[in-house]
């Protein structure tokens, strides 16, 4: 999950967003906006820069950001940013029936599609039982609809022409937010689901590539992909069919168009936001003093929401498997790697604090829980959570204590006298990212252990953390959200995102020897356990001792959480910052003032 995290759609996709963000050398004159206005002076827009490419218009076969969703789709329901509440979408209303197992929703009235075509509960269906609970379908949403211990499916029925039922087989706490996913046109989608290609594969598995020309893409939110330039920009109008009004009655969203300059440095885009040809940047710690003296001469404003929502770890690979006759994991590293206090050792040498003052310039906060500070479900230190404070000589005790030694150069070896040396990755070109890294082998080495750190092109990196699964160790992070459950993906040991032990997803090569701990099988039972508690006391005790297994054991050695930082325009009106949303949550309803 960049594996960054400033692009989330509203349905709280935690499961979803591998976030890795990938840079390469781009020049001003390519991606400056100004290249473009001029044919569109007079319209009003918002500008925003993305880092890279998107990779897929099928939102059923996206796994990463940047993606164009947050903006073209909607589901029947949405979280609100602000109260964290569910809150109707593309349904109006909802009742709950048959002992909390059954969920009736009412779709709006007058509900279309881009194209003019109505959106119907035959859509609702569709979308669910083709595309997202089809096994032929190789999707990551399917993982959140999962239930209970036989990670049974819902049941998606049609009632009438504006109602359709959900039953679940087991409470599921949860259920009402997974249902934010969006809904997709059957009538374009439908004949690509039912026909096969050679290899008797659903041609979906091909459909809405990025090389679809723009006016195919059928969408119900308040944009539209109106054109799209490879490694230039996205292109978004209006959805004149958009169903949001404004209590007056005016037709939303109000901006007629927004552009996404594909700017893959985050210098660029800084001296793009500084120069006005961008409406709002991230602001990383690095750019922030600089900003902050130019905002009332820039006439914009630096909203910090807080400690964002994502998380940033090292993880080691721990996969026992065998592909093709050869271990995944060289096996004198594999020892090493799955020793918890091998694991416990790197997380005390690791200096969270000194990151933050240089890296971050101060602007974060450790961080030691895989779930959000946000969420009411978040276990604290006060409350018991465990946590590794920057101590060398405990890691050295630890080290020691798990068999480990020193020799005369003060460089570590293991029991056997193998040299303890890794490869730690990381995606290239994020320097935040790189700088971290860079520090992590400091700290390392500091402790005996020589640590190779090599950040990679973006195709080559996400091959080997997801396809391959040939590497040693990673850095890399998710994006959040209040709902535990939407990580659930990261949490089974069957989910699509369990990369610290990754067993092979649909079409991937077999892997021998996989095996799964007991402490990782514990979380996996306790999600699903929780998942059914309807008691929100019990749900958190539930996802409490989560946290304290993930803390004890270290899957994921968590690091530090920046703050949420944006520079926006002040010609914006109706901005409602969120660490959740962040500053265009509501484009819907807000307005260019000048």
């Amino acid at each position: 999950m960049t594996l960054t995290k400033k692009i989330s759609h509203q349905t709280k996709r935690l499961w979803l967003l591998i976030t890795l963000v990938t840079f390469t050398v781009v020049t001003i004159a390519a991606c400056n906006p100004s290249n473009f206005k001029s044919t569109a002076t007079q319209i009003p827009q918002l500008v925003n820069s993305i880092l890279s490419d998107p990779k897929t218009f099928n939102y059923a076969l996206s796994s990463e950001v940047p993606n164009i969703f947050s903006l073209t789709y909607e589901g029947l329901t949405t979280e609100n940013p602000i109260t964290g509440e569910i809150e109707p979408n593309l349904a109006e209303s909802w009742v709950v029936t048959d002992n909390k197992l059954g969920f009736i929703f009412t779709l709006r009235e007058g509900l279309k599609w881009s194209d003019g075509e109505p959106l119907t509960v035959d859509d609702v269906v569709f979308t669910y039982n083709k595309i997202y609970l089809n096994e032929d379908i190789p999707t990551d949403t399917r993982d959140i609809l999962r239930i209970g211990e036989s990670r049974a499916l819902p049941n998606v029925q049609k009632i009438d022409n504006r109602r359709v039922q959900f039953t679940t087989p087991e409470p599921f706490a949860p259920f009402l937010g997974t249902l934010g996913i969006p809904i997709l046109p059957a009538h374009v989608l439908k004949e690509s689901i039912e026909t096969k290609d050679q290899e008797g594969k659903p041609i979906f598995l091909s459909k809405w590539g990025v090389d679809t020309p723009p006016d195919e893409i059928i969408v119900n939110g308040p944009y539209k992909l109106e054109r799209y330039d490879t490694s230039q920009r996205v292109i978004f109008q209006r959805n004149p069919h958009y169903w949001r009004k404004s209590p007056q009655g005016e037709s939303q969203p109000y901006i007629e168009r927004v552009v996404w300059p594909i700017v893959e440095s985050t210098d660029t885009s800084l001296l793009q936001f500084r120069s006005g040809s961008l409406d709002s940047v991230g602001v990383t710690p690095d750019y922030f003093s600089l900003l902050k003296k130019q905002e009332k001469q820039g006439n914009f404003t630096i909203y910090n929401g807080g400690p964002a929502t994502g998380t940033s770890f090292v993880l080691f690979n721990l996969n026992k498997g065998i592909r093709d006759g050869k271990p995944l994991v060289d096996p004198i590293k594999s020892r090493w790697f799955n020793t918890v206090e091998f694991r416990q050792a790197v997380a005390y040498a690791i200096d969270r604090q000194t990151m933050i003052n240089n890296t971050f310039r101060g602007l974060g906060k450790t961080q030691d829980s895989p779930i959000t500070i946000q969420s009411p479900f978040y276990l604290s230190a006060e409350k018991g959570l465990k946590t590794y404070d920057y101590n060398p000589e405990k890691a050295k005790e630890l080290l020691k204590k798990a068999g480990f030694k020193y020799n005369a150069e003060d460089q570590l070896l293991d029991a056997a006298g193998n040299r303890v040396r890794f490869t730690l990755l990381t995606n290239a070109g994020n320097r935040i990212r790189e700088a971290m890294g860079a520090q992590i082998s400091q700290d390392l080495g500091k402790i005996g252990m020589q640590v190779d750190f090599t950040p990679l092109a973006w195709n080559t990196y996400t091959d080997k953390l997801a396809n391959t699964l040939d590497w040693d160790a990673s850095l890399l992070g998710l994006t959040g959200g209040l709902e535990p459950n939407n990580g659930a993906n990261v949490w089974s040991p069957e989910g699509g995102l369990h990369m610290f032990n990754q067993k092979p997803q649909a079409g991937q090569k077999p892997i021998e020897g996989w095996e799964v701990a007991p402490w990782e099988a514990k979380i996996g039972e306790l999600y699903i356990q929780a998942a059914r508690e309807l008691d929100e006391a019990k749900r958190k005790e539930i996802y409490a001792e989560t946290q304290r297994i993930t803390q004890e054991n270290l899957p994921f050695i968590y690091l530090v959480n920046p703050y949420s930082l944006s520079a926006v325009r002040n010609k914006f009106e109706g901005i409602q910052y969120s660490v959740l949303g962040g500053a265009f949550w509501n484009i819907y309803e807000i307005k260019i003032t000048n």
